[in-house]
């Protein structure tokens, strides 16, 4: 079986194809330099940048892959059983690019096109190890997706059969780490350089609250961005350009704590939701499961528990094709009668009714420059 995907919901342009259970090629361009200097995401600049890239990525996967390869001077294609693509939740202008691309190879090539959640995929991406899909997750379990533009929680039946149990009613907690690291004139994405700069600092220096939200499972961290952004007020002196003086040391000590106010929230939720469900498996993925210190408390919070936490490889946590390709491989090995719905979406929702019907044409994304 061999299939091509793609991906183009943010600020990633990626293409992979799987063959076979195995990752052949994953490109992945990322727009960050883009987007840098604005500390977030600048939809119409993400648009047109999916559209500069797109051609390309998907040359580059196809000639990596194999699929395209010449012979005697001519240029030949082999035989590709699906095409998917991210129908969303994302931006607007990057799932058209996407589809546009997805049905251009689905006609080239007389095969299927799958439109897969994109957040789905980060579940899913657990089940690659050394580039193959070596892992299989263990129905029933709770899933956790942390990423720059969502922070939720699911139960997770079996393959296409979820149910939301609460999500972020205002910043996700990537989106947290990038307007921290704005505040504080670091870097854009937020999330690796507060981590860096955190192994410096002492997590216990300043007493960040912890928005744990303890009636029901929704998370909630702009009053936890508030409190930093008071911290910073109330103790440093800002001149007339908003600039401040603040010495590194103490640079480092806001990342730890501020840090570890997310972490814990974070680990506290998850395994509250596993405890009431009574269920002992975890999946986390989204690129926010990247980090250093929530890896380590999760993995110990989990262990002391009795529940296995399931971490998806570092280098498919962040938004990638390959995880997008490992749905629709799925969804074709499945005998149930999954809806394959290949209308964009960039508010999709993922449960059991979403999964199967839904297909709105929703506008509207709430990811801007300053938070993606």
């Amino acid at each position: 079986m061999r299939i091509i995907a793609i991906e183009s919901t943010c600020d990633e342009t990626a293409a992979s194809v799987i063959e076979d259970g195995e990752i052949k090629s994953d490109i992945v361009f990322s727009q960050v330099l883009l987007h840098r200097k604005y500390y977030g995401i600048v939809p119409e600049l993400a648009s047109r940048a999916h559209m500069e890239k797109i051609a390309g990525v998907i040359s580059a996967a196809l000639k990596k892959s194999g699929i395209e390869y010449k012979k005697k001077g001519k240029t030949f294609f082999k035989k590709v059983d699906a095409v998917a693509f991210s129908r969303g939740p994302g931006l607007p202008g990057g799932l058209l690019v996407g589809r546009v691309a997805g049905e251009t190879l689905s006609r080239f090539f007389k095969c299927p096109l799958f439109g897969v959640n994109h957040l789905e995929g980060h579940v899913l991406s657990y089940e690659f190890e050394n580039s193959k899909i070596n892992r299989k997750l263990k129905y029933p379990f709770i899933a956790m997706i942390v990423s720059g533009g969502h922070t939720e929680l699911w139960l997770a039946q079996a393959f296409g059969k979820y149910k939301l149990l609460g999500k972020t009613r205002d910043d996700a907690a990537g989106e947290a780490f990038d307007k921290i690291a704005k505040l504080l004139k670091l870097s854009y994405p937020g999330g690796p350089i507060i981590d860096a700069l955190a192994v410096k600092g002492k997590a216990d220096a300043i007493k960040f609250p912890r928005p744990y939200m303890r009636e029901g499972h929704e998370f909630s961290f702009s009053g936890l961005k508030t409190a930093v952004a008071y911290h910073l007020k109330d103790n440093y002196k800002f001149d007339e350009k908003n600039n401040f003086k603040i010495k590194k040391q103490d640079i480092n000590d806001i990342c730890a704590s501020f840090q570890e106010a997310i972490v814990d929230t974070l680990v506290y939720k998850a395994i509250n939701a596993c405890e009431k469900f009574k269920l002992k498996e975890l999946v986390i993925g989204g690129g926010v499961a990247a980090n250093s210190r929530f890896r380590l408390k999760m993995n110990e919070a989990g262990e002391k528990a009795g529940i296995n936490v399931c971490f998806a490889e570092r280098k498919y946590s962040g938004d990638n094709a390959a995880m997008i390709g490992l749905c629709a491989w799925h969804k074709l090995k499945s005998h149930e009668n999954i809806k394959n719905d290949i209308d964009i979406n960039p508010n999709l929702t993922i449960d059991k009714k979403a999964t199967r019907k839904q297909g709105t044409k929703a506008q509207g994304q709430r990811k801007t420059a300053g938070g993606k």
